[in-house]
């Protein structure tokens, strides 16, 4: 003898497809982001720092110092001054200092100052294209 049960959620669930709730949903007939990759254990915790653009609280202070001078030319071309520029950047070699000496955590650094006309330069450069 076979019996039937459809549990609430089951019940639910053929509903809202039946009633069309799933149609034209975002992502609809195409593959999944990570189709064909290797099995990561961590993917969620991957993906949700990813979304959430949480990555940069997670690094260590030196590796985000790292990350900060990469991203220093586009950080100050939404600078409005010169004097703001100049600002940012000795904020910054200030970080790079603490780093060299070992006030910061994280793995050791050796980034050299960054030169401020140099910095200034290129923001000119720029804003001028």
């Amino acid at each position: 003898m076979v019996t039937w049960y459809e549990s609430a959620i089951d019940r639910s669930i053929r509903e809202a497809q039946e009633q069309g709730e799933f149609d034209n949903l975002p992502g609809t007939g195409r593959p999944l982001s990570d189709h064909g990759r290797e099995y990561d254990e961590d993917w969620w915790v991957k993906d949700w720092l990813q979304r959430e653009g949480a990555t940069t609280g997670v690094l260590p202070p030196t590796l985000a110092l790292r990350r900060e001078v990469e991203d220093l030319p586009a950080a100050v071309d939404r600078l409005r001054s010169e004097d703001a520029v100049r600002t940012r950047v000795a904020e910054v070699n200030e970080r790079i200092r603490k780093a060299r000496v070992g006030l910061l955590d994280g793995p050791p650094v050796l980034l050299p100052p960054c030169d401020p006309d140099e910095v200034v330069r290129g923001w000119r450069e720029r804003r001028a294209s």
